[in-house]
């Protein structure tokens, strides 16, 4: 008899599974025969869903940013403050949220000469998200009247790349001590737009 699939089911538990490997193994150290081993799925199965492990792991990626966003959100609704707080909230809410069970892969992945243009695009492209979180907080504050930008784009743009430059130090440095360069960044990002 014929085994039948659930196709979402199996895209499912194919993308747990190769999450843990990733997160475990790194992205060079789990093959796609890992996957179908760990996931109970054939290779055809993997391939037929995710067609190669750099898309599966972009897919990965994508949901967790997806899920970085949805928290955020959540997090943002809480805030009855003004958009100066809300910075100061977002840049810690950034520091403790950067570090995920698949960042290392991901930073394997994109730091790999032969990783193809499309995935690196698609994996760069997932900053579109805090991104969007920062413009939508520095618009609450020129609505309020709180900041006064000229170019809001080019301010977000600087904001993230800020915040983007201290998440590198993760790894490297006290969390109290990164903490400090996180709050001291947004003081100093206030003092340039604050009316």
């Amino acid at each position: 008899m014929k085994r039948h699939y659930d196709s979402d089911a199996t895209r499912k538990t194919i993308a747990e599974k190769a999450a843990q490997l990733f997160s475990q193994q790194g992205f060079a150290g789990t093959s796609i025969s890992d996957i179908s081993r760990a996931s109970g799925f054939s290779k055809g199965h993997v391939y037929y869903h995710f067609e190669n492990k750099e898309k599966l792991f972009v897919h990965l990626a994508e949901e967790g940013m997806r899920a970085w966003g949805e928290k955020w959100a959540s997090v943002s609704a809480a805030y009855d403050a003004s958009a100066a707080d809300k910075l100061y909230a977002i840049a810690r809410f950034v520091q403790h949220n950067y570090k995920t069970p698949l960042l290392k892969a991901g930073q394997e992945l994109a730091a790999n000469p032969s990783t193809d243009p499309g995935t690196l695009q698609a994996l760069y492209g997932l900053a579109a998200t805090p991104m969007q979180a920062y413009g939508d907080l520095f618009r609450q504050g020129i609505d309020s009247g709180e900041f006064e930008i000229e170019d809001l784009q080019a301010a977000t743009y600087l904001f993230g790349t800020l915040l983007g430059a201290l998440c590198q130090h993760v790894f490297t440095m006290e969390e109290e001590a990164l903490a400090h360069l996180f709050r001291q960044s947004v003081a100093i990002f206030l003092r340039g737009i604050s009316k």
